[in-house]
C-alpha cells in the first residue's frame, strides 16, 4: 500500500504519535536517525530536515556540509518500542543537496538507480536475506563481553539453546513491524543465531535488513545481552554471514538465472570490498562454510554461489561471501549491476564445481580464482575496477578504500 505525505500526517494525528524518527544510513550501512515532533512534519515533507554531513562517515567534509533528509511516506512504520505516552513512527529518507539534487553517496538512492536500470531492461529482482549474529553476555559495568550466551551448536533446542526465547521475541517484533521471518534457529557457533526473511523486492529487502539489525540489538539489550553483527567476533568459532538469496524474472519469460550467476561470478572479486568491508571480514572467508574461491554449484555449501534445492517461484541463487558488516543497499545494488552485465552480455556460466573446496588438493584449487584477501588486496581491486567506477561515486569508493 502506498502512502502520501497527507496520509502520514493524518495517521500521526489520529494515532497520537509523539515522535517521528527520520532514518538513513552512512555509506557503511550504520543506522542513523533524527527525531522530530509532529509539528515539523509539513516542513520535513516540503523542504527536508537539515543534517551536518561532515559528521557522517563518507558524506564529505566541512565545506558545503549541509544535506537534507526527505522522508519517504511509503516507508512509514509504527515502532513497537515507544515512549510512555504517545507512539513512535519511523520513515526512511532520501538525502539531497540544498538545491534538491540527489546526494550521490546516498546508498538507498544507489540501489534505487540499480532497480530502475533493471526495470528498463525488463528484469525484476527479488532478494532474501539470511543474517547471522552472536549473542554475548554483558559485563558488570554493562559493556559487552566475549562470553557467549550459550554453548549450543547448530539447530540445538532448549535448554542448551538459550537464545530460543530471544529469537522468538525478535520474530514477534518483526511481525509487528510488517516483516515476515521465514525461520529462526541456533547456528554452529556458541551463542550464534540466524533468522531468515521471506523474499521481497530489493528495496524492501534492504530496508528490512536495516530494521532487523535494530530490532535484534533492541531485543538483546532488553534481555541483558549484546548482539554482535561483526564478521568473526570469536577467533575459534565460525564467522557470521549475510547470505543473499537472489532470483530474477524477465518480462520475456526467459530463464536468465544462469547469466545472472555468470555476471556475479565475473565481478565478485572487485565487489568484495563492499560485501566484506572490514579487516575482520577476511578472517572469516575460507573457513567454516565461508567461501574462498569463485565457484558455483547446486546445494554445495563450500561454493561462493549455490543453487538450493527448490522449484518454481522458490528457485534462487545464494551468494555466500557477504558478511553482516556490509551495507545492504550497496550490496544489493552491486549484485544487480553484476547480474545485469551477465544478462546483457550473455555471459556463459562456467562448469559447476561439485567438489568440497575446503578439502580439495592444491592442484585442483589452482584452477579457481580466489576471493581477495587480506583487505588491502580487496581495496586494490576496487580501486582498479572499471565496473566499480562505473556504478559507484568516486567519493564513496574513496571512503571504502581508506
Amino acid at each position: 500500500m502506498r502512502y502520501s505525505s497527507a496520509d502520514v500526517q493524518t495517521f500521526v494525528q489520529e494515532e497520537d504519535v509523539r515522535f517521528i524518527h527520520l532514518s538513513f544510513c552512512d555509506v557503511f550501512g550504520r543506522q542513523k536517525n533524527i527525531a522530530i515532533l509532529p509539528g515539523e512534519l509539513p516542513r520535513a515533507f516540503t523542504y527536508g530536515i537539515a543534517i551536518d554531513a561532515s559528521a557522517i562517515a563518507g558524506f564529505g567534509g566541512e565545506v558545503h556540509s549541509d544535506l537534507f533528509l526527505h522522508p519517504d511516506p511509503n516507508t512509514l512504520i509504527l515502532l513497537p518500542w515507544r515512549p510512555e505516552q504517545g507512539k513512535l513512527v519511523q520513515m526512511s529518507c532520501e538525502i539531497r543537496y540544498p538545491d534538491g539534487r540527489p546526494f550521490e553517496n546516498d546508498t538507498r538512492g544507489i540501489l534505487a538507480n540499480a532497480i530502475a536500470r533493471a526495470k528498463e531492461l525488463g528484469l525484476h529482482f527479488s532478494f532474501g536475506a539470511e543474517l547471522e549474529f552472536y549473542l554475548f553476555c554483558l559485563q558488570e559495568d554493562g559493556t559487552p563481553s566475549k562470553q557467549p550466551y550459550d554453548q549450543a551448536s547448530y539447530m540445538d533446542a532448549a535448554p542448551d539453546d538459550k537464545g530460543e526465547g530471544v529469537r522468538r521475541e525478535i520474530c514477534m517484533m518483526l511481525q509487528a513491524l510488517g516483516i515476515q521471518p521465514e525461520g529462526a534457529h541456533h547456528e554452529e557457533g556458541p551463542g550464534q543465531n540466524e533468522i531468515d526473511f521471506r523474499y521481497s523486492d530489493a528495496s524492501t529487502a534492504a530496508e528490512h535488513a536495516m530494521i532487523f539489525r535494530s530490532v535484534v540489538k533492541t531485543v538483546a539489550a532488553r534481555n541483558g545481552l549484546w548482539a554482535d553483527f561483526s564478521p568473526r567476533p570469536l577467533e575459534d568459532a565460525p564467522g557470521s554471514g549475510f547470505h543473499i538469496n537472489i532470483s530474477v524474472k524477465s518480462d520475456d519469460g526467459g530463464d536468465v538465472m544462469p547469466r545472472m550467476i555468470a555476471g556475479i561470478l565475473r565481478h565478485i572479486p572487485e565487489m568484495t570490498l563492499f560485501l566484506n568491508p572490514t579487516e575482520q571480514s577476511y578472517a572469516r572467508l575460507g573457513r567454516d562454510k565461508a567461501p574462498r574461491f569463485v565457484s558455483w554449484s547446486t546445494e554445495n555449501r563450500s561454493q561462493l554461489v549455490r543453487i538450493p534445492a527448490a522449484e518454481g517461484e522458490f528457485r534462487r541463487a545464494e551468494l555466500r561471501s557477504p558478511d553482516p558488516a556490509a551495507n545492504p543497499f550497496l550490496a544489493f545494488a552491486l549484485v544487480i549491476y553484476a547480474a545485469l552485465d551477465g544478462i546483457e552480455n550473455k555471459l556463459p556460466l562456467p562448469p559447476a564445481a561439485s567438489q568440497n573446496l575446503y578439502l580439495a588438493e592444491p592442484a585442483l584449487l589452482q584452477g579457481y580464482v580466489g576471493l581477495p584477501g587480506p583487505r588491502a588486496e580487496a581495496v586494490r581491486l576496487a580501486r582498479e575496477s572499471e565496473f566499480i567506477r562505473g556504478h559507484l561515486p568516486q567519493m564513496l569508493i574513496k571512503a571504502y578504500c581508506n
